[in-house]
């Protein structure tokens, strides 16, 4: 994926496509060698190459422009088998849809029906895949992309996408780790945002439910179960089943209902969000305020018309914000959004302390651009 495109699914959505010719390439392991500087080469399946492997150099030259070597540590197997997947994924250009994003995307705030016409994108690149001889495995996304820039996906956006990965055999998988769990206040699930009739076939959830104790969980239709059920498969996992986790988990769950945390994040997200669109019509850097409950994202611009990302200017607030004990990042494309996403017990107080010191730092910053420029003209 590159980054650097506004179309970047930007490791939020995935279409899964799987071979349909049998062999060693529908399984093959994916090899790697560590040495200086990270990891030096790869080995993986390459779409152009059904028949054999083709080795992916990893550092230096061999990575598209503007992207950097990059490695992790794991703590488990299991992790490093599936990031290495991948980024496998990424590295051998599958057929990528663009993000439903109506601020920056092909299909804007302006478009009649965005909904139809971004899912119209996966449904081209499920053709695109078919007429290769290949199958539809899962289409999977975040409710609401973070990392793609704190995204909120025109209503009926998912409806549609799943009507055509279900036509062509495939699931539907949502993300609600980061977005799950009453954050967005008006529903428990973000993906109900989508419609009450919507029902993924797969939902993935963590964070949230442990509360900062790692622990995570898998929920399907009953469709999906026996499916899997009859393949007479047994699914094990190094981490499966652990008392403690399910015990930390149950205990959160009670949290949130005891002190109704979800009503709570739908109101002072709410009030959050009428304190930030009060910054916009004072700051011309503030281009979008998008959000729902708990789940906000600030969209800093250079100018209005081209809607050019404010990089450098978003990293500065960040850094000024950290001086005044308020930790929060930037995410998007362009690392230009700020991303409001506070423990579900942030309270009105927080967020007037928050809008405050954020004005007075854009207004002190917005004082330092006028200086420059005075002098600029000046003989």
């Amino acid at each position: 994926m590159n980054r650097g495109q506004n179309t970047s699914i930007a490791s939020t959505m995935w279409l899964t496509v799987r071979s349909q010719r049998p062999g060693p390439e529908a399984g093959a392991p994916i090899h790697r060698t560590l040495g200086r500087g990270g990891i030096r080469s790869c080995l993986s399946w390459s779409p152009e190459l059904p028949d054999r492997h083709q080795p992916l150099q990893v550092p230096g030259p061999g990575w598209p422009e503007g992207v950097g070597p990059r490695g992790m540590h794991c703590s488990s197997g299991q992790q490093a088998g599936a990031r290495a997947s991948a980024w496998m994924t990424w590295c051998c250009h599958s057929p990528q849809a663009p993000l439903p994003d109506t601020y920056r995307g092909p299909y804007r705030e302006d478009h009649p029906n965005p909904a139809v016409a971004y899912a119209s994108e996966v449904k081209r690149v499920v053709g695109s895949a078919q007429e290769k001889g290949r199958k539809i495995a899962a289409f999977f996304a975040e409710s609401l992309p973070s990392v793609g820039g704190q995204i909120i996906p025109p209503a009926g956006y998912f409806p549609e996408v799943a009507g055509h990965i279900r036509r062509a055999g495939g699931v539907f998988v949502a993300d609600e780790i980061q977005v799950g769990f009453g954050r967005v206040g008006k529903h428990f699930w973000a993906f109900q945002l989508q419609g009450e009739d919507f029902v993924p076939d797969i939902v993935t959830m963590g964070k949230s439910i442990g509360n900062g104790h790692p622990v995570a969980c898998v929920a399907t239709t009953q469709a999906v179960a026996r499916a899997f059920e009859a393949t007479g498969v047994e699914y094990f996992n190094t981490f499966g089943g652990s008392p403690v986790s399910c015990a930390v988990g149950l205990a959160v769950l009670d949290v949130l209902e005891k002190e109704q945390l979800q009503a709570h994040a739908a109101s002072v997200g709410s009030f959050l969000m009428e304190l930030l669109g009060q910054q916009k019509a004072k700051h011309p850097i503030l281009g979008d305020i998008r959000g729902v409950g708990l789940f906000i994202g600030v969209d800093l611009i250079k100018d209005e018309a081209t809607r050019m990302p404010a990089t450098e200017e978003a990293d500065y607030v960040v850094s000024r914000l950290k001086e005044n004990y308020i930790l929060l990042s930037t995410d998007g494309p362009g690392r230009n959004v700020l991303k409001f996403k506070p423990p579900m017990c942030f309270s009105l107080d927080n967020a007037r302390h928050v809008v405050a010191r954020l004005d007075a730092i854009l207004t002190d910053m917005e004082e330092k651009v006028r200086s420059c420029e005075t002098l600029r003209l000046q003989p």
